[in-house]
């Protein structure tokens, strides 16, 4: 008896289990063989694709039988062994040189010229079959990602909702990543530590175990998160119809620390109260804190042209002391300034709407170019590589655009903002002198702008309107008394907003007014 190989193929885990399974292709075989005296010497199983050459088993059967390892192969059908022609060019040319090649289900005297012509026609036809099977899959994939539709497994963060549905936001794993590129675009992340963190707090990969450090470069570097549709193999962008987990700025935070344009902090050692947070006037280093005695901290400048600058943290802290006492208010004028805040939210809602019609026409000028892009394409104005990446700009512009939409929507009015600020400078004060080290350090980076060391003290900065807020305090600070509280209360207002003093005195007008009618009431 004949000794031969045995080769049984499907292309997906799916086609193993239905249509011409592994287990029907290997009893077809069995029973080729025992009827022709074949014994099989080797089976050689496979579950991959034969569109394309490089199948590891396959290439194996072929050297196997190029050494006479076995006198021939016996193989289900054609399409099976080939599917392809550079396969079906090697198995012509083992039967050129007297391997035998058997098919279960095909009766082809592959020795005689009809049947070599027969089987040639079939590989000839399989391989047609599977261009165009690769054409109509394609035809699909790009309709579905022209539809919005992201027609591969959604990334970490998202669910599968079904065959062409949107991809939603998974309500656990969503808010961790979203968390991921809030951390790593702070820049005190590296990978190593944003990996340890995430974990730390729930974050997994579709097997439930550790996201790995390819994985997070993946996420990070994957527009779907904003909105987008990136295929990498094509380099095109697709608008998605799903609902974007962060804002196109967020994303281009965390790509500007992944491109190294904004440094990784570095791991602290001693973590100074501010540490990273003064500035020699000199060179513009930032100032190094030491330990000195075991209980004094000094901040200094390394650079040897600047060894004069020297300051002692408890010089700092008094200084930051001194600012937030004087943003401190009195009560009079806490309640003279919230009565007129809730006057100036009146005309809030009206601002926001202009400014949402504005993105709104903006968004459809984005559409409309996005519109006559594809004419230039389609009337062969501009080619592919070009349209290409004009697309993925305007794509981009309209994402930013829509995030701006929803910011309008979602950000806190100017008569919020005024209180905000209100509550800023009138807690400052207790905050900073009752708080830790790290709410310290929240309240410095939300009121100041600069801190600057100049030979032994800091010269410190406040960002607006928290510094005009200073200024004032300190021109007034020694008549105070000679103002009432509603004047002070008009000059609070007109430095925590961007009202002119007309408005200002129209909105005090209207709160008098509204005062006088409440006390005739109660009398």
């Amino acid at each position: 008896m004949k000794t031969v190989f045995a080769y049984i193929r499907v292309s997906t885990q799916k086609q193993g289990v239905q249509g011409s399974s592994l287990q029907e292709q290997r009893a077809s075989i069995s029973a080729y063989a025992a009827q022709h005296g074949l014994t099989i010497a080797e089976w050689f199983e496979e579950m991959e694709t034969a569109a394309k050459g490089g199948r590891p088993k396959f290439r194996k059967m072929i050297q196997g039988l190029d050494t006479g390892v076995a006198s021939g192969v016996v193989i289900h059908k054609i399409d099976r062994g080939a599917r392809n022609l550079r396969d079906w060019a090697d198995l012509g040319d083992l039967i050129d040189r007297g391997v035998e090649v058997h098919f279960a289900h095909e009766s082809l005297d592959l020795h005689s010229r009809g049947g070599r012509l027969s089987a040639d026609i079939q590989a000839v036809v399989a391989a047609d079959f599977i261009r165009n099977l690769r054409q109509e899959v394609k035809k699909g994939f790009y309709g579905r990602l022209k539809q919005g539709f992201y027609p591969l497994q959604a990334p970490i963060g998202y669910r599968d909702m079904g065959k062409a549905k949107v991809k939603e936001i998974d309500a656990v794993q969503g808010p961790l990543v979203r968390q991921a590129f809030t951390l790593y675009a702070s820049g005190e992340f590296n990978f190593d530590r944003l990996q340890a963190e995430m974990h730390r707090r729930g974050l997994r990969g579709r097997n439930g175990c550790k996201v790995s450090k390819n994985t997070f470069t993946a996420l990070l570097n994957n527009p779907f998160y904003t909105g987008l549709i990136f295929i990498k193999t094509t380099g095109e962008t697709f608008q998605g119809a799903h609902m974007p987990l962060i804002s196109k700025q967020l994303f281009d935070r965390a790509q500007s620390v992944l491109r190294g344009s904004r440094p990784m902090a570095p791991g602290y050692k001693n973590d100074f109260l501010f540490r990273r947070m003064i500035r020699c006037t000199h060179c513009g280093q930032r100032l190094i804190g030491e330990r000195q005695k075991k209980k004094y901290i000094y901040y200094r400048c390394h650079n040897r042209a600047c060894e004069t600058v020297c300051v002692s943290e408890r010089a700092v802290d008094q200084a930051f002391m001194g600012l937030f006492d004087l943003l401190r208010l009195q009560p009079d004028e806490i309640r003279d300034v919230r009565d007129a805040v809730d006057d100036i939210r009146g005309t809030d809602t009206d601002e926001k709407a202009q400014h949402g019609a504005v993105l709104k026409l903006q968004v459809a000028k984005c559409d409309e170019r996005l519109s006559r892009l594809t004419d230039t394409l389609i009337d062969a104005v501009i080619d592919k590589d070009l349209y290409g990446s004009k697309k993925t700009e305007l794509l981009e512009e309209r994402r930013a655009l829509l995030d701006q939409l929803v910011a309008v929507d979602s950000e806190p009015s100017r008569g919020d903002r005024i209180l905000q600020n209100l509550e800023l400078t009138d807690t400052a004060y207790i905050q900073y002198k009752d708080g830790i080290d790290p709410e310290k350090r929240d309240i410095v980076a939300e009121a100041t702008s600069n801190c600057v060391g100049v030979s032994n003290y800091v010269a410190i900065t406040l960002k607006s309107p928290f510094k005009e807020l200073a200024e004032w305090r300190k021109s007034k600070r020694c008549a105070l008394h000679q103002d009432n509280s509603r004047t002070r209360a008009i000059q609070i207002l007109r430095i925590l907003s961007s009202l002119s003093t007309r408005s200002i005195n129209t909105v005090m007008r209207k709160v008098d007014a509204k005062r006088a009618c409440q006390l005739r009431r109660a009398a």
